[in-house]
């Protein structure tokens, strides 16, 4: 999402060449629902980008936190005020949805160019004018030299690592214990169980915590998807290679994972054919010391990859995205110190933001996970008091307090207005 988010706001701010390198041989989108929140979608309405997913999405009404073994609602929180407040709805749909709207606004741009099927490999310089090594999967390698580079690479950033070598920074990939199943649930397989058929059909998000495990739940493309995603302790990558993300999982051991909780939860977990299990290794990385090195910056899951508790990760990387197409907009003079500089207020805008939500992201699952015990009975306390208004939410996305610190901030906004202050101290 970094990736075609950036492209697509430095078109929109008049840059007239912007090449995009693609591993994959097309942007074919698959995967699992997403989260579209109000800070997402300011930034795709301002790129054009927005009435195409809003139109597919589920506008969400309400959240439901509820006890994973007995269903017995633990808290509620009416998120019908997020509109008017905020001026953007908080929805949800599908991840392709998401991308190929961004992908399709992109591709009416004369300036974005895609190469698929090429990775980038071997730096030969950061800067003054950056240049790697372009390895497409059929063909030779060739040299690639640009003004400015911005490496949105992902979680397993090749780019990043090598900036850091050139530091002598050591800033790993952490492990969190943690795996995740993704799921779709069609809704003709739902549709002969009332209680399924009216989950599906609420504007609502349902997550079912339990001991060191959760699952979020909510309709996408216009409710004939129910997207289910998990979180568990890992069982399966613990052995694996440190590059595995993903494994095929078993459907015995996914019902046995969540085999103490509630016959519906279970009866929407059985509906997943054999087979077609798949199973996410949950993976951050260290905070990192700097995301820019001469005129080469990091983007997205390359410098701020988070756990999914907020649902914040792709807005996020199309947060920064959108920040570097202002800085670069307000470029006093196009020397190779000026790029630099405003890179430079790229990350002063984005780091603290980003690595707040990183660690809020964590807590937030670490409220979730909670076994018997005295913290336990504090969070379901305080989401007793929510049913009287009162109070905190310990599951942090739904939080009105955190929701104004995420949704109410305007990143384009606030780049554009500290620039010119911030550029002038570096």
């Amino acid at each position: 999402m970094g990736g075609l988010a950036t492209a697509l706001a430095l078109a929109k701010q008049g840059f007239k060449h912007i090449d995009v390198y693609e591993s994959a041989s097309t942007l074919g989108f698959v995967g699992a629902g997403i989260q579209l929140a109000p800070n997402m979608a300011r930034i795709l309405d301002k790129l054009g980008a927005w009435s195409d997913i809003e139109r597919e999405a589920v506008d969400l009404r309400d959240t439901s936190i509820r006890q994973g073994s007995t269903d017995q609602e633990l808290g509620h929180v009416d998120l019908n005020y997020i509109r008017s407040t905020y001026n953007y709805p908080h929805m949800v749909g599908h991840r392709s949805s998401l991308a190929g709207s961004i992908y399709d606004g992109c591709k009416r741009e004369k300036a974005v160019n895609f190469f698929f099927a090429t990775s980038a490999s071997e730096m030969k310089s950061f800067g003054p004018r950056p240049s790697f090594s372009a390895i497409p999967r059929k063909g030779e390698p060739y040299p690639v030299e640009c003004d400015v580079l911005f490496a949105a690479d992902g979680v397993k950033s090749v780019i990043r690592d090598q900036m850091l070598r050139m530091k002598n920074v050591d800033a790993k990939i952490v492990d969190t214990g943690q795996a995740a199943y993704r799921i779709m649930l069609r809704r003709e397989d739902m549709q002969n169980d009332p209680e399924l058929l009216e989950l599906i059909d609420k504007n609502s998000v349902t997550r079912w915590i339990g001991e060191k495990r959760h699952i979020i739940a909510y309709p996408v493309s216009n409710k004939q998807i129910y997207n289910m995603s998990t979180v568990q302790p890992d069982r399966n990558f613990a052995a694996a290679p440190s590059a595995t993300y993903t494994t095929k999982g078993s459907k015995p051991q996914m019902m046995e994972v969540f085999g103490d909780f509630c016959p519906k939860v279970k009866r929407m977990l059985d509906l997943v054919p054999d087979g077609e299990v798949c199973e996410w290794k949950l993976r951050v990385h260290e905070p990192l010391p700097f995301w820019v090195y001469d005129q080469t910056a990091l983007v997205g899951d390359a410098c701020h990859p988070t756990l999914p508790h907020l649902a914040q990760g792709a807005a996020q990387a199309i947060e920064d995205g959108a920040v570097i197409a202002v800085v670069l907009s307000k470029l006093p003079e196009v020397t190779p110190e000026a790029i630099n500089k405003a890179l430079r207020v790229y990350e002063k805008v984005r780091m603290a933001r980003a690595y707040a939500l990183v660690e809020l992201a964590a807590a937030s699952g670490r409220a979730m996970h909670l076994g018997e015990g005295a913290a336990k009975e504090e969070r379901d306390r305080q989401f007793a008091a929510l049913k009287e208004g009162k109070g905190p939410v310990p599951d942090k996305w739904a939080d009105a307090d955190v929701q104004k610190m995420i949704y109410g901030q305007d990143v384009m906004q606030i780049a554009n207005d500290e620039f010119e202050t911030i550029y002038a101290k570096l």
